[in-house]
C-alpha cells in the first residue's frame, strides 16, 4: 500500500536515506529539510522527492496541514557532548528547542490529520542514548531520553484513535553526525572548565563513539520496515544487541 511519509531532518543521514528508499518502493516522500540551501540541493538530486524546506522551531510547521500525512517519521535533531558541570546552558536549550519542543511541535500539526481520519503511524528518532547515558554525551541523552517519555506516553494515549507511535534507537553509524557531536564539546571546553583534569577520559570516550560504527542502510532499512510494518513494537534498536554491547563496553572503558 502506498502511504504519505513525511520526513523531518530528511537533508542528510538517516533521513536522506530513508526518504530515497521509501520512494524507491513507490511511496509518496515529503523530505523536509532545515534549510533553503538543503532542499535546493536535494531536489537537484532527487527529484522523484517532494522537498519542502521545513524548520521544526519555527512557523514552518504550519505547512504540514496541506498534506495528508500516514507515516511522521521525526528524524530531524541536533547534538552537543560535553560534561554537564561545564556545558554552555545555551547549547542545552538549543538541543531542546530542536530535539525536544521542535520535535513535539511538528507532532501536533502532524497529529491533528491523523487523528481526524482515525489512522497514522509516528516515529521517533530516538538513539541509544535514550536508554544509557555515557560521560560527555549527557547533554545528547537528556533530550533523547525525553523523547523517550514523549513517545511511550503518545502510544498510549493514540492507539485508542488509530495512531501508533514507536520509536527508533540506533546505536553508532557512519553519518558524520556522532563525529560532529563528539568534537562540539571542544568549541568551548578548555583550561577554565571545572572538568578539565578529564579531558583525556572525555578524547578517550568521543574516540571509542566515533570508531568503528556501522553502515547507516541499515538504519534506513529498519525505517521503510517500521514504515510499512502492520504493527510496531514500542522500542526498535539497531543493531537489535546494541543495547548489551554498549553498556559492557563502555564499562569495561570506565
Amino acid at each position: 500500500m502506498t502511504k504519505t511519509v513525511l520526513i523531518t531532518g530528511a537533508g542528510s543521514g538517516f533521513g536522506k536515506m530513508a526518504a530515497l528508499a521509501l520512494a524507491e518502493r513507490g511511496h509518496h516522500v515529503i523530505a523536509t529539510t532545515e534549510t533553503d540551501e538543503q532542499a535546493v540541493a536535494l531536489r537537484a538530486e532527487a527529484p522523484q522527492l517532494t522537498v519542502e524546506k521545513l524548520d521544526i522551531t519555527s512557523a514552518d510547521i504550519a505547512k504540514v496541514d496541506a498534506w495528508e500525512i500516514d507515516v511522521l517519521i521525526n528524524n530531524a535533531g541536533a547534538g552537543q557532548t560535553g560534561p554537564l558541570a561545564d556545558v554552555p546552558l545555551d547549547r542545552v536549550r538549543h538541543l531542546f528547542e530542536v530535539n525536544v519542543f521542535g520535535t513535539l511541535a511538528v507532532t501536533q500539526q502532524v497529529l491533528k490529520g491523523m487523528v481526524e481520519r482515525g489512522s497514522g503511524r509516528v516515529i521517533i528518532m530516538s538513539s541509544i542514548a535514550g536508554v544509557l547515558a555515557a560521560p560527555t554525551f549527557g547533554p545528547y541523552a537528556m533530550t533523547k531520553h525525553a523523547l523517550e517519555a514523549m513517545g511511550k506516553a503518545m502510544r498510549g494515549e493514540l492507539a485508542s484513535a488509530g495512531i501508533d507511535v514507536c520509536l527508533i534507537n540506533p546505536g553508532p553509524y557512519q553519518t558524520g553526525f556522532n563525529d560532529r557531536m563528539a568534537n562540539s564539546m571542544w568549541e568551548w571546553f578548555g583550561d577554565s572548565s571545572l572538568n578539565k583534569n578529564e579531558t583525556g577520559l572525555f578524547k578517550m570516550i568521543g574516540e571509542f563513539v566515533t570508531t568503528g560504527q556501522m553502515d547507516p542502510r541499515e538504519v534506513s532499512d529498519r525505517l521503510v520496515e517500521l514504515t510499512e510494518a502492520e504493527t510496531t513494537t514500542e522500542n526498535n534498536f539497531v543493531p537489535p544487541s546494541i543495547r548489551d554491547q554498549l553498556s559492557g563496553a563502555m564499562n569495561e572503558q570506565l
